[in-house]
């Protein structure tokens, strides 16, 4: 991996890890604070993203992705997350990663 590749890859983890618990943000929030797609934020957090709470990112639509998705759906349950129907009600708790302040 490049020294590109894995700059890239720490900035979706330092993202990630500021979702509390109990919230979740998208791939494609994180694609758009990193400068990346959500795809792109998908290879980097199941290539090596298990130090951090992967499980906190899901896909638009509120869904999981089908490799993870018992593992998943449980470790945000076990954070108070409301799922419907297999998935995260984003209206409640979505987080906004946002750039940090400076």
């Amino acid at each position: 991996m490049t020294d590109a590749a894995l700059d890239v890859d720490e900035a979706v983890f330092d993202a990630v890890e500021r979702i509390p618990p109990g919230r979740v943000s998208t791939y494609g929030a994180i694609g758009r604070l990193v400068g990346i797609g959500p795809r792109r934020v998908a290879r980097a957090l199941s290539q090596g993203g298990g130090a951090v709470p992967w499980f906190r990112v899901v896909r638009a639509d509120g869904s999981v992705a089908e490799p993870v998705r018992v593992r998943q759906l449980e470790l945000l349950a076990g954070e108070g997350v409301p799922i419907r129907n297999g998935r995260v009600d984003l209206a409640t708790v979505g987080f906004p990663v946002s750039r940090p302040p400076g």
